[in-house]
């Protein structure tokens, strides 16, 4: 498993909005510009993560993103099931239903079920609110994330 361009910038734009945003909406410009993402691309992200309800936008000159919730609503492997979909290291359990035929027989279908349990509760650990005060201690900032 490797998580792509995608759901790394999901992260990156998330937590921006964040730090930046509260209750004010937050131009994709201005993440673009602090990120170093492409306007184009960050605008694709946005679409995604608005559609699922992660993000809310605004309109006009002042128009912008902002978070929906506060950010310890939000894990950090919601974000990159959006983007990425299912996280499973093997595609006989990236659905609900192993239909591989060789599932009863397997000798290795333990370990890559043990592994995918590891990697859904390492990325379910950790919220939005994580990363924004890892960035403000980071930034030399040290307060609480914005309230939503």
């Amino acid at each position: 498993m490797k998580i792509s361009t995608k759901g790394r910038y999901a992260l990156r734009l998330m937590t921006d909005v964040a730090v930046h945003g509260g209750e004010e909406l937050v131009s994709l410009k201005d993440v673009a510009a602090r990120q170093g993402i492409s306007m184009k691309y960050l605008e694709q992200i946005a679409g995604l993560l608005g559609k699922a309800g992660f993000l809310r936008s605004g309109r006009g000159a002042l128009g912008g993103y902002r978070l929906t919730r506060p950010p310890e609503q939000y894990t950090l492997g919601s974000i990159l099931r959006l983007t990425e979909g299912e996280l499973a290291p093997v595609a006989c359990l990236e659905t609900g239903e192993n239909t591989c035929e060789r599932q009863d027989i397997c000798p290795t279908l333990g370990f890559w079920t043990g592994l995918y349990a590891v990697i859904n509760e390492y990325v379910d650990r950790f919220t939005l609110a994580d990363l924004v005060r890892e960035e403000l201690e980071k930034s030399g900032i040290s307060s609480a994330p914005p309230k939503v």
